[in-house]
């Protein structure tokens, strides 16, 4: 039961598109990321993913419509829908993932971007 200093957290890794679990609650992470440019178009049969922006402004994409998300900002991804999210500029945007523990990086697309293991920090 300590606090935790998402600052600090996000400030001990540089790579992107590689999440850091940073808490558990129930059977749900709670994960830190980088992205930077576009990720892999997707989706989770099974489960719906929380992304919160804490810096910068994600575009997240759907096949019908973009949605900006900026900072201080959340944005529900709903179960079985397709995404891809993705930054602009070259700009490094800093978010918050809630999501279950069986939610894989990818959902089935098997990609050089898929991480199967996300670090505790």
């Amino acid at each position: 039961m300590n606090t935790i200093n998402l600052k600090e957290k996000h400030a001990s890794f540089s790579d992107t598109w590689h999440p850091r679990q940073v808490a558990i609650v129930d059977d749900m992470q709670v994960i830190l990321a980088k992205l930077q440019g576009e990720f892999v178009w997707h989706a989770h049969d099974k489960e719906d993913e929380l992304f919160q922006v804490l810096k910068g402004t994600l575009f997240m994409q759907f096949r019908d419509k973009t949605e900006v998300v900026n900072e201080g900002e959340i944005i529900v991804v709903p179960k079985g829908v397709e995404h891809c999210p993705m930054t602009k500029n070259n700009e490094i945007v800093e978010v918050l993932l809630f999501e279950k523990l069986t939610t894989a990086h990818t959902g089935n697309v098997k990609h050089e971007r898929t991480q199967n293991y996300y670090p505790k920090i």
